[in-house]
């Protein structure tokens, strides 16, 4: 059976493995304080060329999101979210579990706009009841989106403009970023995002990593006591040196970014032939997730073969579906797949 359902299904790249195994033996303090974690921000610093950046491991993107979120916002405040966007829709109300409100906006294709996010904070200002009403605290927005589509570096800094003029953080989730800095013709670098972002995380459990999440925060604005907080949540690892090992190797030899061109690259292969065969998208994305309006009898036809994921009813007759591919998929099985097609 091919597998083209995620980006996680697989365990994790064979370099992980063996230094978690080459170190296993190592007796090392805990709660990353590890000289492996040491190791792994360093050359996450240098990535991101911001010396001063404050990094912490988490191991989902859950617990990422949820902490990173209650702890920089006052009780009164909301997160403003495009509607599709991860928090919103697919964290099981993990944010308003804290009491925070999810603030939505429309999106393009997932993306939120300078511009709408400006209107709403002039509208919410200019209320003369804002008092009574949940403040906007933060923006969030995702990277690549839950699309798959990808901000251009004027449409960050336009949005971190937005933030700045009224003093709210922009947080992006980079669940997926491998794939987003892999992906075609975009103009967006790691060091953009420090520059651009008050903190992000940069996603290792679907790029590679057994697990975890690299929490990066740019402007000396981590919120006190952040570790605290983290363990307050139930979220901090005691034997942190799983993740920092994961990530140092990551950061070695660029094998992040080749973890994500791998998915760029066999999604390409993918996209053209779904294009050569007549195939409908729903929209054209630059990275690994490739959505394809299906014949429901064709679609039912293909999963006798093929793992792929449902994404949304388009009609009574047809499907909207999800192809993704990651860091582990082969050409092999992309070559597979285009027989079926």
């Amino acid at each position: 059976m091919l597998s083209f359902a995620n980006d996680y299904s697989e365990g994790a790249h064979e370099k992980i493995l063996q230094k978690l195994i080459d170190t296993n033996m190592e007796s090392l303090p805990g709660y990353g304080s590890d000289r492996y974690c040491d190791l792994a921000k360093e050359k996450i610093r240098e990535a991101c060329r911001c010396e001063d950046a404050d990094i912490h491991f988490l191991t989902g993107g859950t617990q990422t999101n949820q902490i990173v979120i209650d702890s920089m916002l006052a009780k009164y405040e909301g997160v403003i979210a495009a509607t599709t966007g991860h928090v919103n829709v697919h964290e099981a109300g993990a944010i308003e579990y804290t009491g925070h409100k999810v603030l939505e906006l429309p999106h393009t294709d997932g993306k939120l706009a300078a511009a709408e996010i400006g209107h709403y904070m002039e509208s919410f200002y200019g209320d003369v009841n804002h008092e009574h009403m949940v403040f906007p605290g933060m923006v969030y927005i995702t990277h690549p989106t839950e699309y798959g589509t990808l901000y251009t570096k004027r449409e960050l800094s336009d949005i971190s403009a937005v933030c700045t003029k009224y003093h709210v953080p922009l947080y992006l989730d980079g669940a997926r970023l491998g794939y987003g800095l892999a992906g075609e013709n975009t103009d967006v670098t790691l060091p953009d995002i420090a520059e651009y972002c008050d903190v992000f995380y940069i996603g290792g459990t679907k790029v590679g990593a057994l697990c975890g999440e690299a929490v990066v925060f740019t402007k000396r604005n981590t919120p006190a006591h952040f570790m605290t907080l983290i363990k307050q949540h139930g979220a901090l690892l005691a034997k942190g040196r799983l993740l920092g090992i994961q990530f140092d190797t990551l950061f070695t030899d660029d094998l992040y970014l080749e973890n994500g061109r791998n998915a760029i690259r066999m999604a390409g292969l993918l996209r053209n032939a779904f294009e050569e065969k007549g195939y409908t998208f729903y929209l054209k994305t630059p990275t690994n997730q490739i959505f394809i309006v299906l014949e429901n009898a064709r679609m039912r036809e293909l999963q006798d073969k093929v793992i792929f994921d449902f994404w949304e009813k388009y009609d009574e007759n047809h499907t909207v579906v999800r192809f993704a591919t990651s860091w582990a998929t082969s050409e092999e099985d992309v070559k597979k797949l285009i027989s079926l097609l």
